[in-house]
């Protein structure tokens, strides 16, 4: 069976396809789920039920949808959307704009440490340090970038923020990482 490509799967899900609802499920929900907990603060509760909706509201308006090349990106800027005004409802006291770029408090586990090439020399638990005390718009991008697996083009759209910003954001807290690493080990090596 030939693997459907993002625009076969959008196509037969417009049309109705069970199947490929399923399927888009299957793949995206966890994703979108590990993401969600990131943007809510781990609200386990707020995240499940506002990705339960959204999904339902993809399936529900399926023949409204636009027609999309790619599936991944328009998922995580709607779903992104969706959980902002969720939480936006639940919590009176944070101020949330959909139009400006919001700031995230992401905060990354040891688990969660295994960053690509640039970082694969760092130990997990230091990694999780460092990365806990980048700035919350570098934790976010590098977050879409190594643990979403979004190419630089698909941050920009999710973040609403432009191509070089991003590549700006990956590259200073790829720099403060290994800055940090290296620091460390001078100091440890002085000790």
């Amino acid at each position: 069976m030939k693997k459907l490509t993002d625009y076969d799967l959008w196509t037969a899900l417009k049309s109705g396809d069970l199947k490929a609802y399923a399927t888009l499920f299957k793949i995206y929900y966890p994703l979108l789920h590990n993401y969600g907990l990131k943007l809510s603060n781990y609200n386990e509760q707020l995240t499940e039920d506002c990705l339960q909706d959204f999904f339902l509201y993809i399936y529900d308006h399926r023949e409204n949808l636009s027609d999309l090349d790619a599936i991944k990106p328009y998922l995580y800027v709607s779903f992104r959307r969706s959980l902002f005004r969720a939480i936006k409802k639940a919590s009176k006291t944070i101020n949330y704009d959909e139009n400006e770029n919001t700031f995230v408090d992401f905060n990354f586990s040891t688990e969660d440490a295994m960053i690509q090439q640039e970082i694969d020399t760092l130990k997990q638990k230091n990694l999780a340090e460092h990365l806990n005390e980048l700035p919350n718009r570098q934790k976010e991008v590098l977050y879409l970038k190594y643990y979403s697996d979004l190419n630089t083009n698909e941050i920009a759209e999710v973040l609403k923020i432009n191509y070089q910003s991003v590549v700006n954001l990956i590259h200073k807290g790829i720099k403060k990482l290994r800055q940090e690493a290296s620091l460390k080990a001078l100091l440890k090596d002085i000790m």
